[in-house]
């Protein structure tokens, strides 16, 4: 818990996700480079106006997704828009590359400054709308070490969202974030089933019982949802609610932002 004070600087931060428009090579492309870029830039500028506490980057435009992997081009852009983000707002800042395309969020990571990466398909296989994905934690932690990675945080979802489990139905959630944290998990997420679903309560309860790691809240979050997690959870990633009308493809909406960080602000 040391070095996740240290990283976020505030009790329970507030993640902010910036949805990076389609990049170069995927189907919904239209966006000059620089416009990318400028508009990433510019949601980060809102976010942080508006007082939030971290910032996450997603290529989440890029559907459909290719399972467990991207081109260098994905590579080479996020690590362009990462880097400019961090410049123009010096928060904390990390990247996800979706689909579970974990290694590549590390070299973005590493190449554009940024402070963490959100992980998918950390432990146990994972039947997704993408196709099979492969456990990566041994794999993923060695390169961490090979490319000099290591003060990077890895955060990694417990179970996946847009998923069937069925392989691992004999698997709960409580024991998926056991093997987690034993394979050297720096941070586990909880999400509901998909993108602004809710996490449950009682899963946040049973997993805060069970591992002695930092926990965030991947999904779903709303002013009032907030207490029925705060006392259970390290923080929050939000998407969905802090955008225009509630919809994880606008952009983000200062009134919204404000709204939520007020309701954290008032626990902490």
């Amino acid at each position: 818990m040391q070095a996740w004070n240290a990283l976020f600087g505030v009790t329970k931060p507030v993640i902010g996700m910036i949805h990076v428009a389609a990049l170069p090579g995927t189907p919904a492309h239209h966006l000059p480079v620089s416009t990318i870029v400028d508009q990433a830039v510019a949601e980060a500028r809102i976010y942080q106006a508006a007082g939030i506490d971290a910032l996450l980057l997603e290529n989440m435009h890029d559907l459909p997704y290719l399972p467990g992997r991207v081109g260098p081009e994905i590579t080479a852009m996020m690590a362009v828009v990462g880097r400019a983000v961090k410049a123009a707002t010096g928060l904390p800042c990390g990247v996800q590359i979706l689909a579970a395309a974990n290694r590549e969020a590390l070299a973005v990571a590493l190449a554009a400054g940024l402070d963490f990466i959100r992980a998918e398909a950390f432990v146990f296989g994972h039947v997704a709308d993408e196709g099979w994905l492969q456990a990566q934690a041994g794999e993923l932690l060695r390169y961490r070490r090979q490319i000099g990675a290591e003060h990077i945080g890895i955060f990694t979802d417990i179970k996946k969202k847009h998923s069937a489990h069925a392989v691992t139905a004999d698997v709960d959630l409580v024991e998926t974030a056991r093997a987690a944290a034993f394979f050297r998990s720096d941070g586990l997420i909880l999400t509901g089933v998909a993108t602004g679903a809710p996490a449950d309560p009682t899963a946040a309860r049973a997993v805060r019982a069970a591992v002695d790691l930092p926990i965030l809240i991947g999904s779903g979050i709303t002013p009032e949802q907030v207490p029925d997690f705060f006392d259970q959870v390290d923080g929050f990633i939000v998407g969905s609610y802090v955008k225009v009308g509630g919809h994880w493809s606008e952009a983000p909406d200062p009134e919204r932002i404000s709204r939520l960080m007020a309701a954290v602000s008032r626990l902490r």
